[in-house]
């Protein structure tokens, strides 16, 4: 074995990733507000679950529900992180376009979120997730593309 340091990038495994992402203390301010929480990631299947604590003073429209946006912004969520991981955590997946269905409402509480992705190309990404609520109940659904993005070449502006 040797001690030379290699310029390819570390293959993280699902496990590695999971504790990457729950010692973080730099989480997005979008990301706390909808109270998500990295449960669960198999990279085999391009697939990551996530957990969402929805909080109704935070995110309920005047019927008690989550509002529709809060609801594609879980999903989208699901979908840019589960591309992060595709990507062995070198890119990050800004989103092209998005498309949701909405099947019930979401309600407050806990809510259970699955991104995947479907293909990884050079230059772009389709991407799919779901959003479940306590009982497993299918709540809404989005399919979604994004242009990968080399951590190095993304710059905040």
């Amino acid at each position: 074995m040797s001690d030379i340091a290699s310029d390819a990038p570390q293959t993280l495994s699902d496990e590695a990733i999971l504790a990457r992402f729950r010692a973080s203390r730099n989480q997005p301010t979008g990301s706390q507000t909808l109270g998500f929480e990295l449960l669960a990631v198999r990279q085999a299947d391009r697939e990551i679950e996530v957990g969402f604590t929805a909080r109704a003073e935070l995110l309920c429209n005047p019927m008690g529900q989550i509002q529709g946006g809060y609801v594609c912004a879980m999903l989208d969520e699901c979908m840019s992180v589960a591309g992060l991981v595709t990507s062995g955590m070198t890119h990050v997946v800004p989103t092209l376009e998005m498309k949701t269905s909405f099947l019930r409402p979401a309600m407050p509480g806990a809510l259970r979120g699955v991104g995947r992705v479907v293909k990884w190309g050079r230059t772009v990404c389709f991407m799919e997730g779901e959003l479940y609520d306590a009982e497993g109940r299918l709540l809404a659904k989005s399919t979604g593309t994004a242009i990968p993005t080399p951590f190095a070449s993304f710059k905040k502006k």
